[in-house]
């Protein structure tokens, strides 16, 4: 059985919900399927000037209190890892950065190499970094030496307009938070993406984990 971690953080729901259903859809391709949140950094609210902002972070937090935080076995357990983070003026937010700085032992020992990665994203706009968030995150996976698999334009439905672009599924969420609306800016089109992206990361880490059992026995 393909294992698979679905990694991420979320302020105020969007990436927690589209996470919740790659791993959905994970465990529907028969995958076993962990979903992890990484930790918080600071108990300091990031925009308390913004209320409506800061509402449906107190919201998301509470409805995300029974995600496990993420750890280093996850990453080492999983044969894939999607990737889920909100858009931080391009790059990836910062406790997500700060889960990754702690995989240096893991990598020193080649223990994430050959593993599978995706990412999928949210911003504010549809032009509010979602590429370069992605593409943040793939420069990790480099050093890594891991293998990284994006969705593509392989699929019609990667041609709705509210899903981004080829690098990873990508939600436009409008530039403020609506409590009482959680991740309501993630539409359906976003869900049954991630569902798609999910499960061509499955089939690729189910491939190369038999393709490289078969080489280390010849």
């Amino acid at each position: 059985m393909t294992t698979l971690a679905v990694v991420y953080y979320s302020a105020t729901g969007n990436i927690h919900k589209l996470a919740v259903a790659a791993a959905a859809a994970g465990e529907a391709a028969g995958a076993e399927v962990r979903l992890r949140r990484a930790a918080e950094i600071t108990d300091k609210p990031l925009a308390p000037n913004f209320a409506a902002w800061a509402e449906a972070n107190v919201e998301h937090v509470g409805a995300s209190r029974d995600v496990a935080e993420a750890t280093i076995d996850d990453l080492d357990w999983a044969d894939a890892v999607l990737w889920g983070s909100p858009g931080r003026y391009g790059l990836i937010a910062g406790p997500l950065k700060h889960f990754i700085d702690q995989t240096f032992e893991l990598h020193a020992r080649r223990g994430l190499v050959n593993k599978v990665m995706s990412s999928f994203t949210s911003t504010g706009s549809a032009h509010g970094g979602q590429e370069s968030t992605i593409l943040s995150l793939n420069t990790v996976f480099y050093h890594w030496g891991a293998v990284i698999v994006a969705p593509g334009v392989i699929e019609d439905i990667m041609l709705a307009p509210s899903n981004g672009n080829p690098y990873g599924v990508s939600a436009t969420s409008g530039l403020q938070a609506v409590p009482g609306g959680l991740a309501g800016n993630v539409t359906e089109d976003n869900v049954a993406a991630i569902g798609f992206q999910t499960r061509r990361v499955l089939q690729i880490a189910s491939a190369l984990r038999v393709g490289l059992a078969a080489d280390s026995t010849e």
